[in-house]
């Protein structure tokens, strides 16, 4: 018969640096099996997760020294494990595991005479798994040294649940980030988004001696709209012509609701006739906003917006003078289409 060790200051060293690394759970637990067998002797140290709703455990990540072998990826029947009866019984520790559960056909494979597991619980009181060590020949494991595989135990919960907050608080970023750059109404991007697009686009023209086409969508007569059919009907019709322009986009272009009745559309130039591609882009979304949409009840017939597209000049990197040279252009446009 053997007996556990007590811990050497060199592994709590270890067990410090262990504790900071938070990347990855493998990352904390295969440390952890190391020092679990250093300080208690025993040859197999193994961690493992349970899905209680499927009733199942697996050996998720295992350390075998000697001639006992828990198999990584190891999956039974959570109903008959060690693990289970240990928690039921609130005995973690055995050195006769063939005089308590004589009955265990995995122990009798194995070969397992002494044992010993902690679970590893979340905050919320919830089984994730155990923290487990085994070996075939009997060892005594002191109250003094089952002391560490808790802190152990303890300490993988503590990552999990580190983990699982990082996770949300990443997806809530995202979403807020999202959030900050979509219009709210239509669901496309907003002049923040469109600001960040263009200066992006703007650089990468200028890297690749390429222009950009920037379109300045003005949609005459909205106010109109929203004073004969009411301002419920005139956002359900801005989101009708955000989805029509958003559903008219090629790949790489950009359409933003510059705010208002107001969007912009950006659009890298392919070939080498910008005039042909700006006239063509002017069409198009004149085309884009023409038809008639439903707004509740009321069918809006709508002859279309007034477009004003420029081409970016090389190496151009003011987005703010580029929008107000779009913005020019489309005011021309409306001037045209009103007969003044």
């Amino acid at each position: 018969m053997t007996t556990s060790r007590q811990i050497p200051a060199a592994l709590l060293e270890r067990l410090a640096d262990t504790a900071a690394d938070p990347r990855r759970l493998e990352a904390v637990v295969r440390p952890l099996l190391d020092l679990l067998e250093d300080v208690t002797g025993l040859e197999s140290t193994y961690f493992t997760v349970i899905d209680e709703r499927r009733g199942l455990q697996t050996v998720l990540h295992a350390r075998n020294t000697r001639q006992l072998q828990i198999p990584e990826g190891l999956t039974v029947p959570w109903a008959d494990t060690l693990c289970r009866r240990a928690i039921a019984e609130g005995r973690g520790f055995t050195a006769d595991v063939a005089g308590c559960w004589g009955d265990s056909q995995a122990a009798r494979e194995l070969g397992i005479c002494t044992y010993l597991s902690e679970p590893v619980r979340l905050v919320n009181g919830m089984l994730f798994g155990t923290l487990c060590a085994a070996s075939e020949r009997r060892v005594e494991v002191s109250d003094s040294t089952r002391h560490y595989i808790a802190l152990f135990s303890d300490l993988i919960a503590r990552y999990i649940e580190s983990e699982k907050l990082l996770d949300i608080l990443v997806n809530e970023n995202q979403q807020l980030s999202q959030h900050a750059l979509t219009d709210p109404l239509t669901g496309i991007p907003n002049r923040r988004a469109l600001i960040q697009s263009l200066d992006r686009l703007l650089g990468e023209a200028a890297a690749r001696s390429t222009v950009l086409h920037v379109a300045f969508i003005d949609l005459d007569g909205f106010k109109e709209i929203n004073d004969r059919f009411g301002h419920d009907a005139g956002d359900r019709f801005l989101i009708q012509i955000a989805a029509a322009l958003d559903a008219g986009r090629g790949e790489g272009d950009v359409i933003a609701r510059y705010g208002g009745d107001e969007f912009v559309w950006l659009c890298p130039a392919a070939g080498r006739d910008p005039a042909r591609q700006r006239d063509a882009l002017k069409r198009q979304l004149e085309r884009l906003t023409q038809g008639t949409f439903q707004a509740g009840d009321d069918a809006i017939a709508y002859g279309g917006a007034s477009v004003g597209v420029i081409t970016t000049e090389r190496d151009e990197r003011d987005s703010r003078q580029v929008l107000q040279r779009s913005d020019t252009a489309m005011y021309a446009r409306k001037q045209v289409r009103k007969g003044g």
